[in-house]
């Protein structure tokens, strides 16, 4: 398993948080005035690098004849609000969100679910956080009611959800 932390540091040493795009009202890292959310999507360290990063994993496992039994999932703890803010960028937003699985047998080129028009809500298909989990496992095996054992040999179940099968 190989989990990535992505952050950037600009050439003045200040921090930018990647997934963050809610905008700055003020100065922000010797940056003058307000630092918009749309700004920050389109900068070097944000969606353009991911995308070339992204792409470039998958067609390097692709290539090697990996792809089909690595799991790549790009997820986050939640989504973006429907809404521009004040400062032309997006807060945090639970109800709806985009989650993505690439290889380990899931079948590309697809979408599962939808939101309603503005992407507030889930209007076909949802899947919950445990639904995804229970995906992830599924795709090394596990049945979504394994358990593991602590200590004292109580068990606690992997995951709540049931699978999306349908991916596969």
């Amino acid at each position: 398993m190989v989990n990535v932390f992505w952050t950037f540091f600009d050439e003045k040493g200040c921090q930018f948080n990647l997934w963050d795009n809610h905008g700055a009202p003020n100065d922000v890292c010797g940056i003058d005035g307000q630092l918009k959310g749309e700004v920050m999507l389109k900068h070097q360290y944000y969606c353009p690098s991911f995308d070339r990063s992204f792409s470039a994993l998958l067609e390097d496992l692709q290539q090697r004849g990996l792809l089909t039994e690595t799991l790549v999932s790009v997820a986050g703890e939640f989504g973006r609000t429907p809404r521009i803010n004040a400062t032309a960028g997006r807060d945090h937003w639970a109800p709806c969100y985009t989650q993505l699985l690439a290889g380990g047998g899931i079948r590309g080129g697809q979408v599962y679910g939808a939101s309603d028009r503005i992407g507030a809500y889930f209007k076909d298909m949802p899947v919950t956080p445990d639904d995804f989990m229970a995906t992830i496992h599924h795709t090394f095996g596990f049945a979504s009611e394994s358990a593991v054992y602590d200590q004292h040999n109580r068990p606690y179940p992997i995951s709540l959800g049931t699978p999306v099968t349908a991916l596969f």
